[in-house]
C-alpha cells in the first residue's frame, strides 16, 4: 500500500508541475501577445496622428507654393527669402504675386540680408507695384542673417492656424537653374508642430535687433 501511495502522489505532482509548465507557457505567451498587440496599436496611432510636416517635391513644388499663398490671410512673413528667383517673372507670378493680390492677406513683410536690397530695388519693387493690393507690401526690414533656412508663415484658410513653407539655402533643396536660384523642395510645416512658434520667436529676435530699417510701404 505504501508504494501505491507513493505512486499516486508522484502522478499527482508530476500532473501539478506539468499543469504549473503549461500555464507559465501560456501566461507568456499571453504576455508576448499583448506586448505586440500593444506596438501594433501604438503603429496605428501613430499613423492616424497627422504629420508635422510634408515635404514638397518638384512635381508639386509649383501648384503647392500657389496654393499656400492664395489661401492665406492676416499678416504674412517672409523671412530670408532669396530675391534671386522673382528676377523671373514666371516666379514672381506664381508665388509673390497671388500673395500680394490675395485680398485675405492684410500685409506683407520680408526680412531679408542687405545683400538682397539691390535686387530688391531694381527688380522686384517694380514688378511689386505693378500689382494690385501693392500697398500690403512693407519694405523690408535689413538685418544680416545666415544663408541657412527661408521660411514664408502664414494663417491659413483651412485651418485657421499659422502654417510655414520652409526651404533651406544650397543644395539639394535650392538649385540653379538659367543663373538664377530657385528652390526644389520644400516642407509644408503644419499648424500644430511646435516648428511655428520657433519660427514666430526666431523672427521676434531679429525684429529686436537694433539697426534695422523702419517698415514703409512701395
Amino acid at each position: 500500500e505504501h508504494d501505491v501511495l507513493l505512486t499516486i502522489v508522484l502522478v499527482l505532482l508530476a500532473l501539478l508541475l506539468f499543469r504549473d509548465l503549461r500555464r507559465e507557457g501560456h501566461d507568456e505567451h499571453v504576455a508576448e501577445s499583448v506586448k505586440l498587440m500593444k506596438a501594433s496599436i501604438q503603429d496605428v496611432k501613430s499613423a492616424l496622428d497627422p504629420p508635422e510636416a510634408i515635404l514638397i517635391g518638384p512635381r508639386r513644388l509649383r501648384s503647392e507654393s500657389q496654393r499656400f499663398c492664395e489661401s492665406g490671410h492676416g499678416d504674412m512673413l517672409w523671412f530670408n527669402v532669396c530675391f534671386t528667383m522673382f528676377e523671373s517673372q514666371d516666379v514672381f507670378d506664381l508665388m509673390l504675386r497671388p500673395a500680394i493680390e490675395n485680398p485675405r492677406v492684410d500685409s506683407i513683410q520680408f526680412v531679408s540680408n542687405p545683400t538682397e536690397k539691390t535686387l530688391w530695388q531694381q527688380n522686384i519693387l517694380p514688378k511689386v507695384k505693378e500689382c494690385t493690393g501693392r500697398d500690403k507690401v512693407k519694405e523690408p526690414r535689413w538685418v544680416e542673417l545666415p544663408q541657412t533656412l527661408s521660411f514664408i508663415l502664414a494663417d491659413t484658410d483651412s485651418t485657421g492656424t499659422t502654417e510655414a513653407l520652409l526651404s533651406f539655402w544650397g543644395e539639394p533643396f535650392m538649385g540653379r537653374t538659367t543663373g538664377q536660384q530657385a528652390p526644389r523642395y520644400v516642407f509644408r510645416i503644419k499648424g500644430h508642430s511646435d516648428l511655428v512658434s520657433r519660427f514666430v520667436e526666431l523672427e521676434r529676435q531679429h525684429r529686436s535687433r537694433p539697426g534695422l530699417d523702419r517698415d514703409e510701404s512701395p
